[in-house]
């Protein structure tokens, strides 16, 4: 049996896992879903300065104080940077990283650094306050490339009604150093719902600087169809894939 970790992707908690956590607990799993600072039940404590070292710090954190070791730490879409730099910290308690339609980013570089300029534009005209940024509505979620496939009206009113504004600077905040010396042995999954995996190696090979970070040895990769929000559309299945790694 493994211990799970589960990171949600921008805008969403450690609810957002509900339909996979009971599956894995059910099989004998132990699993430990997170919310990060200024999300959900945690959004309170977001502010100007909640950054992407604040996540990592959430992370990190949760698997020292819960002594927590032989880790499988999964991260959804945006969560992929936050979890990436946490492994790097304490990679002595992780057997392994998934990426649930995520991928790392490379040391020194932002999240926001991988948006072409209208996806940076796109995130600043979503801001208020200065730092937060707003959730998109779904059509503009399609727009920026995450498929809504498998969620009906009524899963997209629910999950919407629960999101909540994510720190801006998780975006612009900056992988640290020694992060890639602390990872580079950790065996890596890549879990793809919305790209094909012939798709993905292509992208790979092409050298995309989204998808060039997941070659090596190291990785792995599984195709899971269905849109990006994988929890929500096809949880069980889900639940069963992460089980098998």
């Amino acid at each position: 049996m493994s211990t799970f970790v589960l990171v949600p992707g921008y805008w969403l908690g450690a609810w957002a896992w509900e339909g996979v956590t009971g599956p894995l607990r059910a099989a004998g799993h132990t699993v430990h879903p997170i919310t990060p600072t200024g999300l959900a039940d945690r959004v309170h404590l977001g502010g100007p300065g909640t950054g992407l070292d604040t996540h990592i710090d959430d992370i990190a954190g949760t698997l020292v104080q819960e002594d927590l070791r032989d880790v499988v730490l999964v991260a959804h879409s945006g969560a992929g940077a936050a979890v990436t730099g946490a492994a790097g910290r304490v990679p002595e308690r992780i057997s392994k990283i998934v990426y649930l339609e995520s991928g790392p980013i490379g040391e020194g570089t932002s999240t926001l650094d991988l948006y072409p300029p209208e996806g940076r534009g796109f995130v600043e005209a979503h801001l208020t306050g200065g730092w937060r940024y707003e959730p998109p509505s779904w059509e503009e979620q399609e727009m920026l490339g995450a498929s809504t496939e498998g969620l009906d009206e009524a899963d997209k009113a629910r999950v919407a009604a629960r999101m909540t504004p994510q720190p801006y600077g998780t975006l612009t905040g900056r992988l640290p150093a020694g992060t890639e010396a602390g990872t580079a042995k950790l065996p890596k999954a890549l879990i793809s719902c919305s790209f094909p995996l012939d798709e993905v190696r292509g992208l790979i090979e092409q050298g995309h600087p989204m998808f060039a970070p997941l070659s090596g040895p190291e990785w792995e990769f599984h195709e899971l169809p269905t849109g990006h929000w994988p929890m929500f559309s096809r949880p069980a299945d889900l639940a069963r894939l992460l089980g098998t790694l």
